[in-house]
């Protein structure tokens, strides 16, 4: 059975109908298809899946990409690479379900992957802790992306987590240090990593394993520091209010390429992920073989440099700050050297009226 989300109610409603005309049996006994009437009502219902999926909100984009049917990093693992060997445990506590992480091969090409993976049912999200890692589950992805680096192996990260698992046992293991450490191993590489937002970044769950040379997002995921609810309890002490923190936050892969936080932005099938996943695979393969191509070109020293200055140069360039040219022309170090010159000037100033109050006492002082 299909799940809606709550702006799909007219495609719901001429999905259904479809299926009806559809079914030779939705009568009494045989009855006749009528072909007219299906290709008038496809008609209809290709013609609003466009109008709707051409002006979906960030707070729609976020309940899709939060979708049940939603591809997740398993199925992208199983089916985009061969002799995938997914490996356990991080050799110190225990092995953290919610991410896979293995050797595989890409077009003839090994490579590590590593997979946030939610889960497809029930018993499956609870197995896999909803894609919510806990400290071990960035220790094996440390251990391995070592391995990977010393053998000189690309990385592959598809990432899809509401954020890290906020327990006490957590926090008791050293949840902080190991998002730490995973950051700090992700930038470290001297190997091609990248990443690709499947579904949901959150926060430093999801930075962890997306400090990469390329940051690829679905058309339809989003990446922030925190849940839309989370930011409207902190701002507003009131989660109704997600849609406008949601809004605020830019969370969007159109937003966050116009920032220049991500790379590129893969497009899906009309009406979501879900709804072709057959054509969103071929999509992504490309993407994926285009930029390894590109970052096999460079050199070990290289590839490290590329990462650390694409992080370095986000947010200067364009930021959140709206109508920069109408700012003043000067450059950052001009306006950096002016206020120096002003604080100095002012400096100057203070030093000389004290000076000259000293010199008055001094003066009143011999004269008495």
């Amino acid at each position: 059975m299909r799940n809606y989300l709550e702006f799909e109610s007219e495609i719901k409603g001429l999905e259904e109908q479809l299926d009806k005309l559809k079914d030779p049996f939705n009568k009494e006994g045989l009855a006749e298809v009528d072909t007219k009437k299906i290709n008038q009502i496809q008609s209809e219902l290709d013609q609003k899946l466009k109008e709707v999926y051409s002006n979906l909100s960030r707070w729609q984009k976020t309940l899709l990409a939060r979708h049940e049917e939603r591809p997740r990093a398993k199925f992208f693992i199983n089916n985009l690479f061969s002799n995938f060997i997914n490996l356990s445990g991080d050799r110190q506590f225990a092995d953290d379900k919610s991410v896979l992480v293995g050797f595989g091969v890409f077009e003839d090409q090994s490579v590590l992957v590593i997979g946030q993976e939610k889960g497809e049912d029930l018993d499956g999200r609870i197995e896999r802790n909803f894609g919510m890692m806990r400290p071990e589950g960035y220790r094996k992805c440390i251990r391995l992306m070592q391995l990977a680096d010393k053998f000189n192996i690309p990385i592959i990260s598809f990432v899809d987590t509401p954020g890290a698992y906020p327990g006490v046992g957590a926090e008791e293991r050293g949840q902080a240090e190991a998002i730490a450490r995973s950051i700090e191993c992700s930038m470290s590489l001297k190997v091609p990593n990248i990443s690709i937002i499947i579904g949901e970044g959150g926060s430093g769950g999801a930075i962890a394993l997306a400090s990469s040379n390329k940051i690829i997002m679905l058309e339809n995921a989003i990446y922030s520091v925190i849940s839309p609810e989370g930011c409207a309890s902190i701002l507003w002490r009131d989660p109704k209010k997600s849609l406008e923190a949601a809004d605020a936050m830019k969370l969007s892969a159109q937003d966050l390429l116009d920032l220049g936080i991500v790379d590129s932005v893969i497009k899906e099938p009309l009406g979501g992920a879900h709804r072709d996943k057959k054509a969103l695979l071929d999509e992504i393969k490309k993407s994926i073989r285009k930029n390894l191509k590109e970052l096999s070109e460079l050199s070990r020293e290289d590839i490290l440099n590329h990462r650390k200055q694409k992080f370095l140069s986000i947010g200067r360039k364009k930021g959140l700050v709206k109508n920069i040219d109408t700012r003043d022309r000067m450059t950052m170090e001009e306006n950096i050297f002016s206020n120096l010159k002003q604080k100095i000037n002012k400096n100057k100033i203070v030093m000389i009226i004290t000076l000259a109050l000293a010199v008055l006492v001094l003066l009143m002082l011999l004269y008495l």
